[in-house]
């Protein structure tokens, strides 16, 4: 009953966005008649997203360290696809809204979902952001944790578009197409040298405080 609940509040969540979806509608999905239920198993709303997190980042993180082992990678490209494909892996899977929930997730900048997650879950996108931000020394910060954040937010967009467009049956690239051209373009972008314009405007900026986008 608890994945049952899962699966029908992350179809939920990303189809309405967290104020959009109740715990009686997701309960009633799930085909359970006590609207009581999600509170159960649960606790809240709050409880139920980071089950959602849980229930996917596993098998997500375990294909991306599977991933690194194999591949050893050792440039942007490399260490990019060990990050990515596992994400888009993700959004082929039947009846998986999981792309769809994180990009909702997204839009509203619900960052502090991220942070009631245990570390272990958390590891691999930290390995990622270590590894990738030592391959991009040139690029000064914050410019470099903003371009790695935003590559990835954009990975997820990207994963959940086509996710929807599949679940409406409508035509998509094949997948190693897909797969490809967008890791083009992730590379292009965290790689792009930083414009003098870019320099004088972040020489004339104060602190700054960057809400970064939310990414698995």
């Amino acid at each position: 009953m608890k994945e049952q609940i899962i699966l029908a509040a992350e179809r939920h969540f990303a189809e309405r966005g967290l104020g959009g979806a109740s715990l009686r509608q997701i309960s009633a999905a799930a085909g359970n008649g006590n609207n009581t239920a999600v509170q159960y198993h649960f606790g809240s709303k709050e409880g139920l997203v980071q089950a959602i997190f849980e229930y996917r980042l596993r098998a997500l993180n375990e294909r991306r360290c599977a991933l690194v082992a194999e591949r050893r990678p050792d440039d942007l490209r490399s260490w990019v696809e060990c990050h990515v494909v596992p994400v888009l892996e993700q959004g082929e899977r039947e009846g998986s809204h999981y792309l769809s929930f994180v990009a909702k997730l997204q839009q509203h900048g619900r960052r502090d979902v991220l942070e009631r997650l245990g570390p272990e879950l958390l590891a691999p996108t930290r390995l990622f952001r270590e590894r990738v931000g030592a391959l991009l020394a040139d690029v000064p910060e914050p410019l470099r944790g903003h371009r790695i954040a935003h590559a990835m937010a954009f990975s997820v967009q990207a994963g959940a578009e086509r996710e929807q467009s599949r679940a409406r049956d409508e035509p998509v690239l094949p997948f190693a197409v897909h797969l490809g051209d967008l890791v083009d373009g992730l590379v292009g972008f965290l790689r792009a040298p930083v414009s003098e314009v870019t320099v004088s405007a972040l020489e004339t900026t104060g602190p700054l405080g960057l809400a970064l986008p939310v990414h698995p």
